[in-house]
């Protein structure tokens, strides 16, 4: 297996900005897909496809990309870190769990119990040690490589921009709202509205259709480390699957490399004018 996260830091760090793609990791452990009740193409249904790939020119534009190697389904890490669901375990689960939240009752907690396509996992009940040892491993390694870039931007630029990314099912919208990208910024407690609609606007001058926070507002990065006030403002970027990848193959579409460079020019762009967002 990869070292849980791979950090891409860039020659120089000219921009304020750092890139996270937590859902993009697909390095599945045999353990975990022998224990699974599905196979390996139905457990890959929750990644966020190649999204790391989509962001990949942000450190030759001056900016880290922090992408975590293990799969959204082994453990996510845009959740808090002990989001369970005490009916996967067979033993109880210590009483600082947190059991109750929306994304445990969908079965989307820290250690899912469901894919995105709806199927559950696994086979057996888990033991809470199990859990633990994947937050241990994955989830920390994660969130203290992210901690590091942003404390880092804030030291050399007085400020930073966290842009995490994301993929979303193309049946996510209704077809009569439907979006390209959905932005968010969990309704304006992110980031500040000159960030938001300064990303907007460069997404549709390449051409994307955009939505703001509807379906998707912001997940815990966002939520967690959208701290404006603190000159640490963070946006969620979800960005339709159908557009560059067979959502059933999970392969990449031959509009992968137009996609990317679209997006590329939004990160150029972005770099460029980042330094005035975080202005006090």
């Amino acid at each position: 297996m990869p070292p849980p996260v791979r950090i891409v830091r860039p020659e120089r760090h000219s921009a304020p900005v750092v890139f996270a793609s937590p859902h993009s990791g697909r390095a599945y452990p045999a353990e975990f897909v022998a224990a699974s009740r599905l196979d390996p193409l139905r457990l890959r249904r929750s990644e966020d496809g190649f999204v790391d790939e989509l962001f990949a020119a942000a450190p030759a534009h001056g900016m880290p990309l922090i992408a975590a190697t293990f799969p959204r389904a082994f453990c996510d890490a845009n959740r808090e870190p002990w989001e369970l669901d005490p009916g996967m375990f067979e033993d109880e689960l210590p009483p600082w769990v947190n059991t109750m939240s929306p994304r445990v009752a969908a079965g989307l907690g820290t250690i899912a119990r469901l894919v995105g396509s709806g199927e559950g996992i696994y086979k057996r009940r888990l033991r809470f040690a199990e859990a633990e040892a994947r937050v241990r491993a994955c989830w920390h390694p994660f969130h203290a490589a992210l901690r590091e870039a942003i404390a880092a931007t804030l030291d050399e630029h007085g400020g930073c921009v966290l842009v995490d990314c994301h993929s979303m099912p193309s049946n996510a919208i209704a077809p009569r709202m439907s979006a390209d990208i959905v932005l968010g910024d969990g309704h304006g407690l992110t980031c500040s509205p000159r960030l938001m609609r300064a990303v907007e606007e460069m997404l549709v001058d390449q051409g994307f259709s955009v939505r703001r926070n509807d379906p998707y507002a912001g997940g815990y990065i966002t939520r967690n480390y959208g701290r404006p006030r603190e000159r640490v403002h963070a946006l969620q970027l979800e960005i339709c699957r159908s557009l560059y990848m067979d959502e059933a193959r999970m392969e990449r579409l031959g509009s992968f490399e137009a996609v990317r460079l679209r997006l590329t020019s939004m990160v150029r762009d972005l770099a460029s004018v980042a330094p005035s967002l975080v202005e006090a």
